[in-house]
């Protein structure tokens, strides 16, 4: 198209991002316009090179904020990498990468190295394959614009105090998966509007990115490594409805005279169909180490029944699970409603819960 040359100018506004630039060949402008929490229709290509804040898209005003950069097929972001989110649309920054094991239970195995089947759970054995996640800051300003599709307080801690069940949270601390990474530029020196932007890195215009890690990033990701570690990533897809799930262990608290080991877990749900549906119910099974085994039922997650469509095509969440034991496991289903009123169960891939054996006592917060 003319006047789209190799490098484009990026524009933002008060709304969603458009998702017409993943599988993009090459760098595209990016408009943001329509309603609350809706992808704009067409936020695509257009002829001008650079987007102000004097071009408005539906009375919203777009302003400025960088040039894309060619997605990483190899490799991986560095510290003080810009991004934009491709799912979610927010604006962010990456801290530092996590490798963890993906097991996707779409892709056959025959030889898994190292393969997961808890219990028994599942009738096939899934190969670990290493991915890269990154750990990241959400753009304050987008938070309001991604609750109704993704909790913006979704990493959460327990609390340093007597009360074993009392959580807590960092607003605006994600993980992103590789792929979802859309990369960016800015010559603004503080791009991100986070608290721990300026605690956490340093601008450096002589580096590539220009954000260098400052020792308080460094000696927090140090000191928190076991409560913030991701290290399995589990995936499955039925009726193009796809899975998945992240479990992280947040350490373990006395209570009446016995032990409770606490995890969160993060699930994202993706419609990869054109059909819209709505998740209707939630169908959980949690076998602990100790041999009890709980059957959890209720009606959407976290209070709500997501819709899943072409323009909304995914939903992330997190919840929380305590066991008596230092391990166990959980599997379960979805059941997602058609238009025409028929039902259907998706399945939730069987994952572990891990304690870690390293650390013997419980996170004291979160050090600075």
């Amino acid at each position: 198209m003319a006047g789209c040359a190799a490098r484009r100018a990026l524009a933002v506004g008060s709304r969603w991002w458009s998702r017409s630039l993943t599988g993009a060949r090459g760098p595209r402008p990016l408009c943001a316009a329509g309603g609350a929490g809706a992808f704009p229709p067409a936020a695509t290509t257009t002829t001008r090179r650079h987007l102000s804040s004097r071009n408005r898209a539906e009375g919203k005003v777009l302003e400025t904020v960088g040039v894309f950069e060619v997605p990483k097929q190899n490799g991986k972001y560095e510290t003080g990498q810009l991004f934009l989110h491709s799912v979610f649309g927010y604006r962010g920054v990456v801290l530092f990468p996590w490798q963890a094991r993906l097991y996707d239970r779409d892709v056959a195995s025959t030889t898994p190295e190292k393969a997961e089947n808890p219990a028994g759970h599942g009738s096939k054995e899934v190969k670990g394959k290493t991915h890269t996640y990154y750990q990241v800051l959400i753009d304050a300003r987008d938070c309001p614009h991604i609750s109704q599709r993704s909790q913006t307080e979704a990493v959460t801690f327990l609390a340093n105090h007597d009360d074993s069940r009392a959580l807590y949270a960092i607003p605006g601390l994600d993980y992103v998966s590789h792929e979802d990474i859309l990369p960016y530029t800015s010559t603004d020196q503080v791009p991100i509007q986070h608290e721990l932007f300026e605690r956490f890195l340093l601008y450096d215009q002589t580096k590539a990115p220009p954000f260098v890690a400052r020792e308080t990033l460094r000696a927090w990701q140090e000191k928190n490594h076991p409560w913030l570690e991701l290290s399995d990533v589990h995936r499955e897809t039925t009726e193009n409805i796809r899975v998945t799930v992240i479990p992280f262990y947040m350490g373990m608290r006395e209570a009446q005279n016995s032990h409770v080991y606490w995890w969160r877990y993060c699930i994202r749900l993706e419609n990869l169909d054109s059909d819209v549906v709505q998740l209707r119910e939630r169908h959980w099974r949690i076998f602990s180490l100790s041999g009890t085994l709980e059957t959890v039922r209720g009606r959407g997650v976290v209070g709500r029944e997501p819709v899943l469509s072409k323009e909304q095509p995914a939903f992330q969440y997190s919840s929380h699970v305590s066991l008596q034991a230092s391990s166990g496991h959980m599997w379960g289903t979805f059941r997602f409603e058609r238009p025409d009123g028929s039902h259907f169960d998706v399945r939730i891939p069987p994952f572990s819960l891990e304690s870690n054996k390293d650390e013997k006592t419980p996170p004291s917060g979160l050090h600075w």
